[in-house]
């Protein structure tokens, strides 16, 4: 089994899901008492907003390559960034450290494909949303990513920060966030895309009448795959 890194702390509430779900897919293939060999590294999660509210990436990148030389020091085969937004690098901090890092956006694509579908929706923070960082590797698989509107991108980019990212979940945003869903059902979503690792907390796929992507899940599954394939 290889060693992964998980570089977490973005928020600490989804890297708890991370955790969990690796060890449960590693658990499921091998059985008996066999989990995850991993190495977890943990950020304030202050530092990494002010750094998204500053649009400074360079200081992220920064962050996330150290912590990334850490985790290979380590000992850690692959890395993995638990959260979609940090994505936006991970391509950089590849090549810096010399580390497979397993792209959650390639691993989405993939899942999209396998359900035969061509235009799907994106949920997620504004960076995710309006940046090509993560349909770029959609659109390398022949699939179409619509976003919702300005005023509710902004709602969605707030309550990722200031409402699940402090792990709170409010029956009102669920709401609205079934009504933006249902926007882009009627603009030809053929499912839709949870790119965010926190909004799994508010929205599950018996909420919604197409396929539901988290890409929490799908990123934990491929990282799984990574660590037991040889």
């Amino acid at each position: 089994m290889k060693t992964l890194g998980l570089i977490g702390g973005m928020s600490w509430v989804s890297t708890i899901d991370y955790y969990k779900m690796i060890n449960e897919g590693i658990n499921r293939k091998l059985g008996g008492l066999n989990f995850s060999q991993c190495i977890i590294y943990s950020f304030n999660y202050a530092d990494i907003k002010r750094n998204n509210d500053a649009n400074d990436w360079d200081a992220n990148f920064k962050l996330v390559s150290a912590a990334a030389h850490h985790v290979k020091n380590a000992g850690a085969a692959g890395i993995i960034l638990c959260a979609n937004t940090m994505h936006l690098i991970a391509d950089k901090v590849e090549n810096e450290v010399g580390v497979p890092v397993i792209n959650i956006a390639t691993a989405t694509a993939s899942a999209i494909q396998s359900k035969n579908l061509k235009k799907v929706g994106l949920l997620g923070t504004r960076f995710t949303m309006e940046l090509d960082f993560f349909t770029s590797k959609l659109a390398d698989k022949g699939i179409e990513t619509i976003i919702p509107k300005d005023e509710e991108r902004g709602f969605i980019h707030y309550t990722i920060f200031e409402e699940l990212g402090r792990s709170l979940v409010i029956p009102s945003s669920k709401q609205r966030y079934l009504g933006i869903i249902q926007e882009l059902i009627e603009r030809g979503a053929e499912g839709v895309i949870l790119g965010c690792t926190e909004i799994p907390l508010l929205i599950q796929q018996p909420d919604v009448p197409v396929p539901v992507f988290d890409t929490a899940r799908i990123h934990a599954e491929a990282a799984v795959d990574f660590a037991l394939n040889d």
